[in-house]
């Protein structure tokens, strides 16, 4: 789906969108973000890269890169993802703000497509897009595989941002007065921090919008953030809570985020439960396993009600099978609250 043409004629002079990039301990990989960048086609963009007290080299790998006047570099203590993102915005001057983590790509019509839907459309609050899941992924797999949200499949709701039937994709693009609105990423997140940002953007009214083209490559590493189920739902829990208390008494998505929020910590639950057995403490795990299931109904199932009917009766094969479940599991991007249940559902 092609994004609506811009209706603005633009200055080569002025950027019109600032790329952050933060490179924190990706400094192999950051080369290859930039050059992702140099091939845009649309060229007045600015770019900061933020060195957040990195352990790794991150100067010497951008050094190459700041022949290009567009490029520059920040080198600043180390405070985390979020604050790292802040200090670079604060650092650029581009009416749109656009996400590259270090080591992601930008397919060369990315910044092109994202920024003529802001600038033709006052009420899109942020755009996205699909991208390529790749790396420590089992397979590599598109961020988006179904229609997004509950409307046309382009224009998502608060709702369906809440509830992560709309996907945003970690590269995506938004406005420097709503961002500089809404207070810009929160530092106390530890996870799930963009997440967060979309939603108190969307708090602001206006829709998500959706370009059903893949325009981004989405890099999952060993043991990074996104691979961690435990860490998504303590961050899921936390961006529904703050959402929660801006939200009025009675409205629809204070309702819904009541859902979402039993659900989160249900399966948060779960996840402790199956911490116990892959650690060995497989009675208390069992045990927790069942009385979530009886409670609330997270996970059924032809495939798991054979598999509690086994362990029952052979308690020690519960450990290495949740261990293959967590394994096959592991994924990259963002998952939907709503979907929690299918992903802990084990496959035949």
């Amino acid at each position: 789906m092609s994004a609506p043409a811009s209706p603005y004629i633009h200055s080569p002079c002025r950027p019109r969108v600032a790329v952050i990039v933060p490179a924190y301990g990706v400094a192999h990989l950051v080369g290859e973000a930039l050059a992702s960048l140099q091939c845009q086609t649309m060229p007045d963009w600015e770019c900061i890269v933020i060195d957040d007290g990195a352990p790794d080299d991150v100067a010497a790998a951008v050094a190459p890169y700041l022949t290009d006047h567009r490029i520059s570099f920040l080198a600043t203590p180390n405070g985390g993802v979020s604050t790292a993102r802040n200090r670079a915005i604060a650092a650029t001057s581009a009416p749109l703000i656009a996400l590259l983590d270090g080591d992601d790509l930008f397919r060369p019509a990315y910044l092109e497509t994202m920024v003529a839907v802001l600038e033709s459309d006052p009420n899109v609050r942020l755009a996205t897009c699909n991208a390529r899941i790749f790396g420590a992924v089992s397979r590599e797999r598109t961020c988006v595989e179904a229609k997004q949200g509950t409307g046309d499949g382009v224009r998502g709701s608060l709702a369906d941002v809440l509830d992560r039937s709309f996907n945003v994709y970690i590269g995506t693009t938004f406005r420097r007065a709503d961002f500089k609105a809404v207070g810009g990423f929160d530092t106390t997140m530890a996870q799930s921090e963009d997440f967060d940002l979309w939603v108190r953007l969307m708090l602001r009214g206006g829709v998500a919008y959706y370009v059903d083209t893949v325009l981004g490559d989405y890099r999952v590493r060993p043991g990074s953030a996104s691979s961690n189920a435990g860490r998504m739902l303590l961050g899921n829990i936390k961006v529904y809570e703050k959402a929660r208390a801006l939200l009025p008494e009675g409205s629809v998505e204070s309702q819904l985020i009541d859902r979402l929020l039993a659900d989160n910590r249900a399966s948060l639950s779960f996840e402790h439960a199956m911490d116990r057995i892959i650690d060995g403490d497989t009675r208390t795990g069992l045990a927790e396993l069942r009385n979530i299931v009886r409670a609330g109904g997270i996970v059924g199932g032809p495939v798991w009600r054979a598999a509690f009917a086994l362990w029952q009766i052979f308690p020690p094969l519960a450990r290495p099978m949740l261990r293959w479940r967590r394994r096959a599991h592991s994924r990259g991007g963002t998952a939907s609250a709503a979907t929690y249940s299918s992903h802990l559902e084990m496959e035949g």
